[in-house]
């Protein structure tokens, strides 16, 4: 669940939702709703301060919610309360200031930051359970540190072909109690070692979805 779609909210709900995920976008601004509505699969106009608005919802069913109110210290507050109140353990909130975090660390936000657009794009990739770490350098080129997909599993790289099928740089992997190694083409892959991958954000997107 996604509420607030400002520059921060918008980005966050259309790069879930390029991944795969299912989400429900809410605002409480009609024009927003209808911007949003052509390529979103669920817009929701509602008020999410009120704890029952975000019962009738379905909030308790989703696996995270973002609460990306910007200017509207208060509104923002009382969301995050109500969500905390529904027993969500995985509320990601946007802040201001540092006050304005301090406030929402306190009333149940698990995760405060400071957005700007491309920081929204962030937090969309680190809600994937996939995507471990995630940095973009604003030209569609990013590096990402993921677990590893299924089809690569029990592979050397070369037979993977990973540049050739995905689009996608595999730099080095991190297996559990071993230290990093840059990536060889006959390097294998086991269950559990992350990937250290450059690509285009795009490309990386679908790789770390496989």
């Amino acid at each position: 669940m996604v509420i607030g779609l400002g520059r921060f909210g918008g980005a966050v709900s259309r790069t879930l939702e390029r991944m795969g995920h299912e989400v429900l976008a809410v605002d409480t601004d009609p024009a927003l709703v209808q911007h949003f509505a052509g390529d979103l699969t669920k817009v929701v106009e509602a008020d999410a301060t009120e704890t029952t608005t975000l019962e009738r919802l379905g909030a308790k069913d989703f696996d995270a919610a973002v609460v990306a109110i910007g200017t509207d210290i208060e509104a923002s507050v009382l969301t995050v309360l109500a969500l905390a109140d529904l027993g969500l353990t995985n509320i990601w909130a946007k802040a201001t200031n540092e006050k304005h975090a301090r406030i929402l660390e306190r009333t149940g936000a698990t995760h405060v930051v400071f957005p700007e657009q491309r920081m929204g794009e962030r937090v969309a990739h680190l809600i994937n359970e996939r995507l471990l770490d995630f940095i973009s350098f604003g030209d569609e080129f990013a590096i990402a540190r993921l677990v590893a997909p299924e089809p690569l599993l029990g592979l050397p790289l070369v037979t993977s072909q990973c540049r050739k099928k995905y689009d996608v740089t595999v730099v080095g992997v991190k297996r559990e109690g071993e230290d990093f190694i840059h990536a060889v083409p006959d390097t294998l892959i086991f269950p559990g070692d992350e990937l250290v991958v450059s690509g285009r954000i795009h490309d990386l997107e679908a790789f770390s979805a496989m």
